[in-house]
């Protein structure tokens, strides 16, 4: 353990045990008020040497983002140690003590850098509150623009023809292993090998098997069978007719709870959330998809309010990990990652406020793509973070990315955030490899490299690939300020949550909240307003820092997390756990995405010693959403030779073939 972590246990315990003694009695009140008074004059004195050695960010435009910038690459500085069960427990009683509170979060603050990078910073830059981006024309591969007047279903079918010209390829592809696609659903229905009711019949019973298992893969929070039967068979009766809506019709797609989708409340992985915010209509990209005629199969599990990466939920269960049961899949969208890998939906919703897709994504061997800020309509989805949350979609493979994305695509005039008109949806034309353009890829060495020793060979063979196969350029550039990016992000989003959720904590029984969401909302609570816009400032900062970079590369290229998925411990299941270490190289690659509102996808490029998979991610300029996903499906075409079957794996498309010729 660090030593910076064996310290802040030794202030956290001590302290403690001053409390404990001093709150005994009545009689000691008095001495032990007069002990926090001098605490606090201590504080004030070490805030003002903080304030006299604090950090001055020179302008952005004189930033020099080029490789032989003299820019010093920060590593995360976390410095607090893994808490479960018990120490999770004290630590949040002894957090929720008001008399202690202010000086234990002051602490907090300042060990992990927030005070040096963000709260008492000189920065010149105006503050930016929504990273809204206007459209400029930028290199796109061959592309198809789809009309504003289109619907759902029409959008669908644009997609399926970006992508028809591949399935004689994919046919005959050496491949060991493979998701089966929307497309080999919607064949299966047309040819009648199956229909869309045998397959929700085979759906409820595999989930049936994942509830009464030896060990529980907790893949949903709310799973009507009724509702899901309902919808099989009206999509049976269209496929009958000869009338099916678009190649979604009768295909099982799952959303996470945290997007509004009927008959089920939405909770964001709480208990009681439901119970102040009621669900009454479908949000709007649940509303497309249904004009596609998707069936809905259910509310996938979460990080309770999405305030974590690891997906453990002490509420509804720890979603495990399909390549490992024992591991994390990751999260927040955690139930959306795992039923997508299990091959249980070939796709699902989730939403990415701090890399909530892309992070399951990449630990669950599945394809994770976000949008640009503002391309997806946010209306119908838990208000906890307005800007840096984005829905976006996780799915088997590339195509099926591209066909979620079509369906769901176009703004809505229920979406109040965005109030400026946006460039039509490009959707690109999937050739084969040997016609793709050339790609120029920016990556910053040092930040690339700091992840474990597996995920930076994976991922460097995979770019050595790239440059092999398709004659793509790598170039060397520095981002500089990322920790700070980090931790300017992380208030960002924490304080949006906060308010979002202000009028309904005042009267919350906290006692139904989970122990390590607690410690999140009492943290959350902790930013003021100067911290907030300083915060704004540095995202600012930031827009014009990657602006640099994009005008010399098309896309950035990272891991997607730092490590791959770590084992669940046995403490963490009734409480869940405070694992920061962990927490922050999960999100090293991820907050530009979200901070800056840009598009990014993550795609599995192969596996470490332990067979668990790995992802390589690439962030795009803003509304480049097209090139993404021709890069990732270029990515996707090199490494699917090697792609492994996970453990746990519902073969649903082959059983039911199966069963036919029997």
């Amino acid at each position: 353990m660090p030593i910076q972590s064996c310290t802040f246990i030794a202030q956290s315990c001590w302290l403690v045990l001053v409390s404990c003694f001093f709150c005994s009695s009545s009689a000691s009140s008095y001495p032990f008020l007069l002990f926090i008074n001098r605490t606090f004059s201590i504080s004030k004195l070490i805030r003002r040497m903080v304030m006299s050695k604090r950090v001055v960010y020179k302008p952005a435009d004189q930033v020099d983002v080029s490789f032989t910038s003299d820019e010093v690459y920060v590593e995360a500085n976390v410095k607090a140690p893994r808490m479960a069960g018990f120490l999770v427990k004290l630590f949040v009683w002894f957090l929720e003590l008001r008399i202690l509170k202010p000086f234990l979060l002051y602490i907090l603050k300042r060990e992990n850098q927030i005070h040096k990078l963000v709260s008492f910073v000189e920065i010149e830059e105006a503050p930016l509150y929504v990273p809204l981006h206007p459209y400029e024309e930028h290199k796109e591969p061959e592309t198809k623009h789809l009309e504003s007047d289109l619907s759902p279903s029409e959008q669908v079918q644009q997609a399926t023809e970006c992508i028809n010209s591949l399935e004689s390829v994919r046919e005959n592809e050496n491949i060991s292993f493979r998701h089966w696609t929307i497309l080999d659903y919607s064949r299966a229905y047309l040819s009648r090998e199956t229909n869309p009711k045998k397959v929700a019949d085979q759906f409820i019973a595999s989930i049936s098997k994942s509830c009464n298992s030896a060990i529980r893969m907790s893949f949903f929070i709310s799973c009507d069978v009724e509702d899901i039967l309902r919808q099989a068979n009206e999509s049976t009766l269209r496929y009958e007719r000869g009338e099916p809506l678009s190649a979604l019709d009768g295909v099982p797609i799952a959303v996470k709870d945290e997007i509004d989708c009927m008959p089920y409340p939405t909770t964001g992985g709480t208990k009681w959330l439901h119970k102040v915010r009621s669900c009454t209509d479908d949000a709007d990209c649940v509303k497309r998809l249904r004009l596609c005629g998707a069936i809905l199969v259910g509310k996938t599990n979460m990080h309770e309010l999405g305030a974590g990466t690891s997906g453990i939920n002490p509420h509804y269960g720890s979603t495990r990990n399909p390549y490992d049961v024992n591991k994390i899949t990751g999260g927040s969208s955690s139930g959306s990652a795992a039923v997508v890998s299990a091959g249980l939906c070939p796709a699902a919703l989730g939403v990415d406020g701090g890399g909530s897709v892309r992070i399951p994504a990449a630990l669950c061997g599945v394809v994770g793509f976000k949008p640009t800020f503002g391309r997806v309509s946010h209306a119908g989805v838990l208000p906890l973070n307005w800007t840096v949350g984005m829905v976006g979609v996780l799915a088997g493979t590339v195509e099926d990315a591209l066909i979620v994305y079509s369906a769901i695509s176009a703004q809505l005039p229920s979406d109040q955030r965005v109030t400026q008109m946006h460039p039509r949806v490009s959707l690109p034309l999937l050739n084969l490899p040997s016609s793709m353009p050339k790609v120029k890829l920016a990556k910053y060495d040092k930040w690339f490299s700091d992840c474990t020793y597996d995920i930076k060979l994976c991922c460097s063979n995979a770019l050595n690939q790239l440059q092999k196969i398709y004659g793509w350029e790598t170039m060397e550039v520095t981002i500089p300020e990322i920790e700070a990016m980090r931790l300017a992000h992380y208030l960002t989003i924490g304080s949006e949550c906060t308010s979002a959720l202000a009028c309904h904590l005042e009267k919350l029984n906290m006692n139904e909240v989970g122990w390590d969401a607690r410690v999140a909302l009492s943290i959350y609570g902790a930013f003021d307003g100067k911290e907030y816009l300083n915060a704004q400032r540095i995202r600012n900062r930031q827009f014009q820092i990657h602006q640099k970079i994009f005008d010399q590369a098309d896309v950035i290229v990272t891991p997607t997390t730092g490590v791959t998925a770590y084992t669940i411990q046995d403490d963490a299941l009734k409480t869940g756990e405070l694992d920061y270490i962990n927490a922050a190289a999960l999100v090293r690659y991820m907050i530009a995405g979200n901070f800056l509102g840009l598009p990014a996808v993550t795609v599995p490029v192969g596996y470490d010693k332990g067979g668990l998979p790995i992802g390589l991610q690439f962030i795009g300029k803003p509304w480049s959403e097209a090139s993404l996903i021709y890069i990732a499906y270029a990515v996707q075409a090199l490494c699917a030779a090697e792609y492994r079957k996970p453990r746990v794996f519902y073969d649903h498309l082959s059983d039911l073939k199966r069963d036919k010729t029997a």
